[in-house]
């Protein structure tokens, strides 16, 4: 696993994979329901996520799942007003390692996993995820 400064939009456009961080929340209409933070702004870049994201979660439950267009759906807890859970980051993160080798990425981005919003420490998170994440995955911060 690396870490960097990097915006994981960008890194998206130029065709890197990235994994946002999101809850399994669905609304009555199907549609997955999101927080604050880096899920949000998939929606709002790419209206047709959260209806993609809902139609999954429906029918498998809250796992990390490719959604579509080299953006997967990274789960750290359980609804937006939770707060996120190790235990469900690191199953999170060997589910993505096992995506990876899957779609055969061989780079693929994400926040710091229930850091932001979320109110985790990155010196709880990141070691979790060090003995996971192989070379493969970037820890995208913000500058």
């Amino acid at each position: 696993m690396r870490e960097g400064v990097a915006d994981l939009f960008a890194l998206h456009a130029a065709g890197v994979a990235i994994a946002v961080t999101t809850s399994g929340l669905v609304g009555r209409d199907g549609v997955a329901r999101v927080g604050p933070g880096c899920a949000r702004e998939c929606v709002q870049r790419f209206p047709w996520f959260a209806g993609r994201l809902g139609a999954l979660l429906v029918a498998g439950g809250l796992r990390t799942v490719h959604v579509g267009e080299r953006i997967v759906a990274f789960p750290v807890e359980k609804t937006p007003y939770e707060n996120p859970e190790l235990v469900l980051i690191a199953r999170s993160a060997h589910e993505l390692a096992a995506l990876a080798d899957e779609e055969g990425w061989d780079e693929i981005a994400l926040p710091r996993p229930g850091c932001g919003h979320g109110g985790l420490a990155w010196a709880e998170v990141g070691p979790v995820l060090s003995e996971i994440l192989d070379h493969r995955f970037l820890i995208a911060t913000r500058a």
